[in-house]
């Protein structure tokens, strides 16, 4: 089943860049335009016969799409559920370990490799918190993150701390759940679809790949180095215009003070 269910999240993954294309081209493309496009924003090439097999699984021919089939692997997983959305998009926080989110993107990087990596951002600071780089989608990739968030926090628990997500396999697992409540965080999950309710982890994630060259890296270690820089980097020495022109560490120190 563990198998299974990486290969169906593997799936849906390359469906969401598919699915993007789709939508900028209001559906009117096929295999062709999916290649040429597709070519422009991976370092390696999805092949045409992965390309037809998404397009068929994934329904992209019609305008409306039949059910996602990423939805029923979680339905056919009997303990998996999905939790309703706390967080509502209330973004603008200023206390700090109040409101975590998460999410895993992935890196393709060069020979055609891909990496994933898991974050947690504190809202109220913008402070990536945790991360793990992983080269599989195992859940271990997301109890080392919740490992992290829990040696960040060192006992200093806000009694309203959240963790918020998308619907992603990792997230509505048991043992995701059961961690997440031993860590004494409620927990909150986006509208399924609805990437704005996860926005600023979203735009975390596309800041960092314009802002390095993640897909010339030569292996997993270099890979790992240049994400290791770049968030010491975003947490210590970026400033940023929204938090009193203060890098996110910064800024923390300076909502506690207050």
């Amino acid at each position: 089943m563990e198998k299974h269910a990486l290969r169906e999240e593997s799936d849906y993954q390359d469906y969401l860049l598919l699915k993007t294309v789709y939508d900028r081209a209001k559906g009117k493309v096929g295999y062709r335009g999916f290649y040429m496009a597709l070519t422009d924003i991976l370092d390696q090439p999805m092949n045409h016969k992965k390309i037809l097999r998404l397009m068929r699984k994934f329904n992209l021919y019609a305008k409306i799409r039949r059910k996602n089939p990423y939805r029923h692997l979680e339905q056919a997983t009997e303990a998996h559920h999905s939790i309703p959305n706390q967080l509502k998009r209330e973004f603008k926080q200023d206390e700090p370990g109040k409101v975590f989110l998460t999410d895993i993107t992935y890196l393709q990087y060069r020979g055609g490799k891909t990496a994933y990596l898991s974050c947690v951002k504190d809202v109220a600071t913008r402070e990536i918190v945790a991360y793990v780089l992983s080269s599989t989608l195992k859940m271990l990739i997301v109890y080392q993150t919740l490992e992290q968030l829990n040696n960040h926090l060192d006992g200093n628990l806000h009694p309203e701390a959240m963790i918020h997500s998308d619907q992603g396999f990792h997230y509505t697992h048991p043992e995701f759940q059961h961690r997440v409540k031993e860590l004494g965080l409620k927990q909150s999950m986006s509208r399924r679809g609805n990437c704005l309710d996860n926005a600023p982890m979203e735009s975390f994630f596309g800041h960092m790949k314009d802002e390095i060259d993640y897909y010339e890296a030569a292996s997993f270690t270099e890979l790992n180095t240049l994400i290791m820089e770049y968030m010491n980097h975003y947490n210590n020495t970026r400033k940023q215009w929204t938090l009193k022109k203060m890098t996110p560490a910064t800024y923390r120190s300076h909502l506690i003070a207050a």
